[in-house]
Parts: C-alpha cells; structure tokens; sequence
C-alpha cells in the first residue's frame, strides 16, 4: 500500500504542476503568492450561527461512540455507531445531501463502546472496527465494497477493551489497531497480517483506567505513535514509536477524569498538538508540542459538564484548527474557534441529542465546509449540525495562501507523512490511497 500511496501522490503532484502552468503560474508567480504578495481575506462567520440546529436519526441502544467515513464508496462520508446495549453498530448512509438512511446494525462483541474506519484487508473498501468492553476484544467487520459488512473475526484485546485506533503501528503499509484497555491499565497493540486479522497483543503500560487512545506521528520521524489518556490518574501517556512498533513515553497532566484526547496541528508549526476533554470539570486541556514530541503544561478552557468527546476541525473556514466538545451535562456542543496560534475564544454553545458522548467532523453534505455529528446515550439516536457559514472554504488550500497551487500539494503529503488527520481527505479516519485521490479531486474543484 505504501509504494501505491507514493505512486498516486507523484502522479497528483505532475497534475499539480500541470495545473499550475496550465493557469500561467509559473514557480516565480508562485513563490509570489507563496511569500504573500496575494493573500485573500477570510470570510467572517457569526460564531453563534456557524451550525443550523440540529437533525436527528436513529441509532442503535446507547450509542456511545460515532465516527464518519464514505463506506459505500459514493464519494459522500458515512455514520457509524458502536451501541453499547445492544452490541452491535449501525450504518447509517448518506443519502448525498448530510441527510441520512436509516440505519442498518450489525453485531459487535459485548458492549462495543468505541468503532474505528479503515482499510483493514487492503482491499480499497472502508472496514469497521470496534472495542469491547465486556468481551475484552475487538471485532472486525469487513465491507462488502457496497456500505454491506460481513463478520471478519474477534481479536483479544486487555480486560476492558475501551477505545480502539487505526493507524500503521509497525509501518508495513497495513492498518494496525491500539487498543485502550480500561481495567488492565495499558493498552494493546495488535498488528495486521496484511488481509485483516490481526495477531500480536503486546501491552504498555499507561496508567490507571485509560479512556481513549488515539494515533500520530507526534515527534516527526515519520513513525506512529500514540497517546492514551488515564481517567483515575488524571493524566496522558505519549508513547513515542520506536521504530518497530514498540512505544515508551512520558506522562503529561491533564484535567479532572480525562476521557477523550485528539491529535492535530493547533498553532500552525507543522506539530501534532493534543487536546483533552476532561469529563469531571467544565474544560478541555490543551498541549501544544515543541516540536520534537515533547508538550508544555496543559492550558484549560472551558466547556460544559460532562466533556466526553472532542474533535479537531477547521469549523469557521478561516485556515485555524478549532474544537467541537461533547458536554453531556446540559445535552449540547461547545465549539472553540482557534484565534489563530492555539488559543481559544469562550466556547459557543449549539443544542445536541440527550447526553451526548462522542463527536466526529467531517463534510457531510459535500458544500466544502465541515459538519459535525454526535452521538448518544439516552435516545439512543446520532445528530446531524450542518454547517451554513460556507462561502470561504477551500479545503485543498493547505498553505492558507487562498490560491491553489504547488505548494498545497506538497503540503498535502508532508501532513500524510505526519499522520495529521487534516490529511484524511475521505474522512475514513485513515490515511490511505483514497486521501490522494480525495485530495486531488479538492484541488480540481478549485477555491470560491
């Protein structure tokens, strides 16, 4: 898969410089823009009026965790639910427009209480993956190539298995999984043999009761790695990869009952930055990175109660990382707009589903911008908020400079190589072949 991936980008970066000459912007033109010679103002979005309200579909029992992806391969992202009371998850396909079909479940382990997107078996097709609590597993569900999935196997996990990512551990082009294990206090590694099973469980330690885990290349060597956050201990874990998919790390404090962390460049230095949502205290922690894998004190903004979720997404269009938040204490969203260097202003509050859990982003109804969909724990359904700021998007516009030209690719494969989810073009929660492709056809779409 690997060798694919880096066919596919020299032949989109020929295009790119086709394209460029084609629009008689030679490099000199380019370097130009690039210095910032032409740098188009931004749109302006009423915070308060980013997302319309909410619309509502139905999930399966408790649906603790969401996540987005084109599983049918109609170029539209998809929603997953991993629902805890009723073991399974549910597919609910776009219909083209960010409405949704009615779901269809499919079983899981015992108490699925997190579902991941990838290419698992390398065959082009979106899989599903989910941690199971009860059952201390994971299951695999393989796509049938149609948004259909048929069984792939359970795979042992540790005692409490919590929270599940995809991403390439051992660096051999197949989707590896890391698995956070909530009663055993570490987390697992389980490698892939190249078709979807997996085989492996190597364990590392990480604290008391971790809650979630998620993946990036944190130091810039090009390896994975990962961090787990610990609900007991109060803490984070990064687990810096060496190399051969064996982790060691140090420990970083973050807020009261830390149970969701994402990974994304927040200030703009080309480093993996974390954020935390701390579902014991009203905030969220925010860590930016030195650079080389190593994060200063974690800095508190904050948010409603009950911070369950967080994700990292451009939301008002104006080029900054900003962070949408579960507060399940009063049912709603806080969304945080980045100032521009990994500050945050006051959160802006929008109405979910009763005691929302987790949050994913992603362009649902294909208009550029960035949606947000949760899910939830009583009612037992997902909500859909659109974005209607529109206008100023232009998601292949990667150096912010507001035209599209060379340097947005290169900067498009330098996020690959950094396992920066601004990467994931297709929304599967991967970064695979299709990120090219989805990259590609962004850049041909041009700017507004």
């Amino acid at each position: 898969m690997a060798t694919m991936q880096q066919a596919c980008f020299t032949r989109v970066r020929a295009a790119g410089r086709r394209a460029l000459m084609a629009a008689g912007r030679g490099p000199a033109a380019a370097l130009a823009v690039a210095a910032g010679l032409t740098v188009p103002a931004a749109a302006q979005c009423d915070p308060a009026e980013i997302f319309a309200p909410q619309v509502q579909y139905g999930a399966g029992d408790d649906a603790y965790s969401v996540a987005v992806g084109d599983l049918n391969g109609d170029g539209d992202l998809d929603v997953v639910t991993a629902n805890e009371d009723s073991d399974n998850v549910s597919v609910l396909l776009n219909n083209g427009d960010g409405t949704l079909a009615e779901q269809v479940a499919y079983a899981a382990g015992d108490r699925p209480r997190s579902v991941a997107i990838g290419d698992l078996d390398g065959d082009g097709d979106a899989d599903l993956v989910t941690a199971n609590l009860n059952s201390d597993d994971v299951s695999v569900l393989l796509n049938n190539g149609d948004g259909t999935f048929v069984a792939g196997g359970s795979f042992g996990a540790g005692d409490g298995a919590q929270s599940v990512a995809i991403a390439d551990l051992d660096g051999d082009g197949d989707l590896d999984l890391a698995v956070a294990n909530e009663n055993s206090s570490n987390l697992s590694s389980l490698l892939n043999n190249g078709d979807g099973t997996f085989n492996g469980d190597a364990t590392f330690f990480v604290g008391r009761r971790p809650s979630a885990v998620a993946a990036g290349d944190l130091d810039g060597d090009g390896d994975i790695d990962l961090v787990a956050a610990s609900l007991t201990d109060d803490n984070i874990r990064v687990l810096l990869n060496n190399g051969d998919a064996t982790f060691a790390g140090p420990v970083y404090g973050a807020g009261d009952g830390p149970r969701a962390v994402a990974i994304g460049d927040l200030n703009g230095d080309g480093a993996m930055d974390l954020v935390i949502a701390n579902q014991n205290e009203f905030s969220v922690s925010v860590l930016l990175n030195a650079g080389d894998g190593t994060f200063g004190a974690d800095v508190l903004y904050g948010v409603g109660r009950l911070s369950s979720g967080v994700a990292i997404g451009d939301l008002d269009g104006d080029g900054n990382a900003d962070l949408a938040v579960t507060t399940g204490g009063r049912d709603t969203i806080s969304v945080l707009l980045n100032v521009g260097d990994g500050t945050f202003a006051p959160d802006v509050i929008y109405d979910a589903g009763r005691l929302p859990r987790a949050i994913a982003i992603g362009d649902l109804d294909g208009d550029a911008d960035l949606d947000l969909v949760t899910s939830h724990g009583v009612g037992d359904d997902v909500s859909v908020l659109l974005n209607q700021c529109g206008g100023a998007s232009c998601p292949a516009d990667l150096d912010g400079d507001g035209v599209l030209t060379l340097f947005d690719f290169l900067e498009f494969q330098n996020l690959f190589d950094a396992g920066d989810p601004i990467a994931d073009f297709d929304g599967d929660g991967s970064l695979t072949l299709f990120d090219f492709l989805a990259f590609q056809n962004a850049f041909d779409a041009g700017c507004p």
